[in-house]
């Protein structure tokens, strides 16, 4: 795709994958700068890729904007559905583009949806621009994703809370977080929470070690502790048995549950009134952080200018203070996984075990 600078081009926008804080905040980014600047038509394809394939869209203007900054969810919709699972799925998807004459296809989404979305740019006959979707967090090649800060505080402000009970009732209380692989934000709000211990998938736990801590805590006139708990945490080989996981239609695991086992084991080792909080999706929902609002604004405007520079198969990416563009292949080849330092801080805050 060669620049674009002087022309009004026709771009279309999709929202795949689980939803997120901030989706609606980026779609009204990527079209005021459209319609304001470039004067460009935009429309929606409704559902993710499935609009793509199906052909369900909705214009997109300024005025169908108005009022969605706050707005949780998406007002095109996401799904997980993706080309790749048709035999006919690309065709589709091509079919689609000439009707409507695209120029590009600004896609959010997060590490599943952008994998898609590079394939497609490789096809040829789409150029497409990614944005970082995920509270996760988990997309490399960015120093945050949006959708991030916003669940960090809902987990925060939960923990908050909790302390209180658990310190009146004299229990140990467990919250367990998304986070399937990484454990960013069971990382980031342990520590602004204060908890005492926090589990996650970079590194397996010991439950016996686990327990030990929490007894020493309790043992010595701290009457409550808060443990938090990545959905994807996972004990160390041989330590401790957990149930079968299931697989959904598109071949993720069905993860959640995991704070129940661990507290169910603590609670016999220690003795102690053990308690759980699954925060599930209320992290995913709901209105996003003015953070997440701003960095949502920076991306929409950042992607709609990189497609007038002919910037095809590459995200939008935050580094240090800039938006800058990467390749697609390094936002989608690995994830970001929590940093040792970082986990090490936490465990400065931990107490020590007898």
């Amino acid at each position: 795709m060669s620049t674009m600078q002087n022309q009004k081009l026709r771009i279309g926008v999709l929202t795949g994958g689980g939803d997120c804080p901030g989706l609606n905040a980026v779609i009204r980014a990527v079209v005021r700068k459209a319609e304001r600047v470039w004067g460009d038509q935009v429309i929606g394809f409704q559902n993710g890729w499935k609009g793509l394939l199906d052909d369900e869209w909705q214009p997109l203007d300024i005025e169908a904007l108005r009022g969605t900054l706050p707005r949780g969810g998406t007002i095109i919709g996401t799904s997980r559905i993706q080309p790749y699972m048709f035999d006919d799925g690309v065709e589709r998807v091509r079919a689609t583009a000439e009707r409507h004459k695209l120029d590009a296809l600004v896609v959010i989404g997060g590490e599943g949806t952008l994998s898609v979305a590079r394939q497609i740019d490789e096809e040829g006959f789409l150029a497409v621009v990614g944005v970082p979707k995920t509270i996760d967090n988990d997309i490399a090649a960015t120093e945050m994703t949006f959708g991030f800060q916003t669940a960090v505080q809902i987990a925060v402000d939960a923990i908050d809370r909790l302390h209180s009970t658990a310190e009146s009732h004299h229990r140990i209380m467990l919250v367990e977080v998304m986070g399937r692989h990484v454990g960013h934000i069971a990382t980031w709000a342990g520590i602004a929470g204060g908890a005492t211990m926090i589990l996650v998938p970079e590194e397996p736990f010991d439950i016996d070690e686990v327990a030990k801590i929490l007894q020493w805590r309790h043992e010595t006139n701290r009457y409550a502790s808060i443990v938090v708990v990545a959905e994807g945490a996972q004990p160390v080989p041989g330590t401790l048995d957990l149930p079968p996981v299931e697989v959904d239609e598109f071949g993720h695991k069905r993860l959640g549950g995991i704070a129940s086992v661990v507290a169910s084991e603590i609670e016999l080792r220690t003795g102690t009134e053990t308690r759980v909080l699954v925060l599930g999706h209320i992290q995913r929902g709901g209105t996003p952080c003015a953070y997440d609002r701003v960095l949502c604004t920076r991306y929409g405007v950042a992607a709609i200018d990189a497609v007038h520079e002919g910037k095809k198969g590459q995200m939008v990416a935050l580094k240090g203070d800039r938006i800058v563009c990467v390749p697609l292949e390094d936002a989608t080849t690995e994830l970001k996984y929590v940093a040792p330092k970082l986990l090490d801080t936490a465990k400065v805050f931990y107490p020590p075990a007898t």
